[in-house]
């Protein structure tokens, strides 16, 4: 494993060559704001949910997940279970009223009877700060993976797969993103059904003794436990409420629903995606425990100068792959991995960039003095500059646990995006004000509980997570219930006359949204 693997490298380039080919297939189809937004919208609902798994199922899912069931055992399991049940919310509360009243980004649908500006500018840094975060977890890995397969820096590779991901936005994108996403789902869901077929195989098809295989060879029965992930009912709660919500509030999965041609195509999105990911998510619970029975105590896997696995626990799965399916195996893994990171970062950046020059710059800064060319020129900077932030916040992230990043773009998503989504939806006496400032509380509460926690100002600022100023590493419970209050006081205390008129405008809205027919946004 230390040497070069070629025949790796080889699949590893021909997937990438794969990928760039649908780039420059998609990119001369791509003349237009709506066909680089969400792909003309004539994807199918199978084809969104494949699309939206491909997204979903990235190196937070695959490597991440596995990673922390290899490192915590049982309870590792909680990030699966937390990043699934968020879909039925998806299902029965958003897909079709997204659909209905949006028509780039969720904005359109917050500020669909509320004053525009305010409200874009809001889910702009909103959505940014998610974005920035997911894209983080997801340049970690690749980062990864491209230093155990060439033996180059990670520094290096984070900076080569940042140039990647912005070439491939900036001329592809949505129907690039979407085509690389649905390969790279298939791929990727064959690849881990035959890894945890693998695993099953060496135990005898037997969980019993996969369970216990493990507890011997860690001398422990504490994997078998809970509280090795959270250990306490606070984290517990709080991880829970920013996966669960976090899923209807993630900009680049919202921004899909617009890809589709009506409300019903985007239920059977929401419906087909979650039983691909249900059964993937038990994949990786196979995945993390085959890791520790047939890598944990393998020289050839490990660092034995530091006693850690090589490329550290996000590797467990990679590590494995070699270990049931020799050169070959891994070579297909690492390719689909990476290729599979790849289309995701796509899709953040482009969620991001969308934020930028759709929400910001088309509909706050610009308006009617702005041509469709110059929001597709605004996308392609906000591309170069939000792939630059990446890097440099991917070589600070190098040592944490991608899922447990992504989980803080979750909370951050649950706590600024979901709340203003979810009432602007639901509840008629939502107005501006309510909007701004719960919105702006709560995604301020996410961002400062984050910086202030035993990650950020523990880990990276004093390499001591006791130094934290705010114990708990996840922030969703106090700045969830912090966004949801402000929203509903600040709207009820609001008597002014355009808090009359958007109130008003409610039974409109309400109509559109469950009919996809009705007035247009009025405020």
């Amino acid at each position: 494993m230390k040497d070069l693997n070629i025949i790796a490298i080889i699949m590893f380039l021909v997937f990438v060559l794969a990928t760039l080919s649908i780039t420059y297939w998609a990119a001369k189809r791509t003349k237009t704001a709506k066909d680089f937004y969400t792909a003309g919208g004539g994807i199918t609902g199978f084809q969104n949910a494949l699309a939206i798994s491909g997204d979903y199922i990235s190196a937070a899912s695959f490597l991440g997940i596995s990673g922390l069931v290899f490192l915590k055992g049982f309870d590792g399991f909680i990030y699966s279970v937390g990043f699934l049940v968020g879909w039925p919310i998806f299902l029965f509360l958003i897909a079709e009223q997204l659909r209905n009243l949006g028509k780039y980004t969720f904005a359109d649908v917050a500020s669909y009877r509320l004053k525009q500006a305010p409200i874009r500018i809001l889910a702009a840094f909103g959505s940014i700060a998610t974005v920035l975060l997911y894209l983080i977890a997801q340049l970690v890995g690749s980062g990864k993976l491209i230093e155990i397969l060439f033996g180059l820096p990670y520094e290096f590779a984070i900076v080569l797969v940042g140039l990647l991901l912005m070439i491939l936005v900036t001329f592809g994108g949505m129907l690039a993103t979407t085509w690389v996403q649905i390969v790279k789902a298939v791929l990727l869901l064959c690849g881990a059904s035959f890894l945890a077929f693998m695993v099953m195989v060496n135990v005898g098809f037997d969980f019993e003794k996969l369970f216990s295989s493990a507890v011997n060879v860690r001398g422990s029965i504490n994997i078998m436990s809970p509280g090795g992930v959270v250990g306490d009912p606070i984290s517990a709660i709080s991880l829970g409420i920013a996966l669960m919500f976090g899923t209807a509030g993630l900009p680049h999965v919202l921004m899909r629903f617009f890809t589709v041609s009506n409300a019903k195509e985007a239920r059977k999105s929401v419906f087909y995606a979650t039983g691909f990911i249900g059964y993937f998510y038990i994949l990786t619970f196979i995945i993390g425990f085959g890791a520790i029975v047939l890598v944990s105590k393998n020289p050839e896997y490990l660092d034995i100068a530091k006693g850690v696995l090589l490329g550290g626990n996000n590797m467990a799965a990679i590590h494995l792959s070699h270990a049931v399916g020799g050169d070959f195996f891994l070579g297909f893994i690492c390719a689909v991995a990476f290729a599979t990171i790849l289309a995701v970062v796509s899709g953040l950046t482009l969620a991001g960039a969308s934020a930028i020059s759709h929400d910001l710059y088309m509909n706050v800064f610009a308006k009617e003095n702005a041509s469709e060319v110059d929001e597709m020129k605004v996308s392609k900077y906000a591309t170069i500059g939000l792939g630059i932030s990446a890097i440099v916040f991917g070589i600070a992230f190098e040592n944490q646990n991608i899922a447990y990043m992504v989980g803080l773009a979750f909370a951050i998503a649950a706590s600024a995006n979901f709340p203003i989504l979810f009432l602007s939806i639901y509840w008629k006496k939502l107005t501006t004000r309510g909007a701004v400032i719960g919105g702006t509380l709560g995604l301020a509460t996410a961002v400062v509980l984050v910086i202030l926690g035993p990650i950020v100002w523990g880990q990276i600022f004093y390499g001591d997570e006791s130094k934290a100023i705010f114990p708990y590493k996840y922030p969703a419970l106090f700045s969830v219930t912090v966004a949801f209050i402000s929203i509903w006081f600040f709207s009820i205390t609001d008597k002014s006359d355009s808090a009359k008129r958007e109130i008003e405008a409610y039974d409109d809205q309400y109509i559109r949204s469950q009919t996809g027919i009705g007035a247009e946004g009025t405020c």
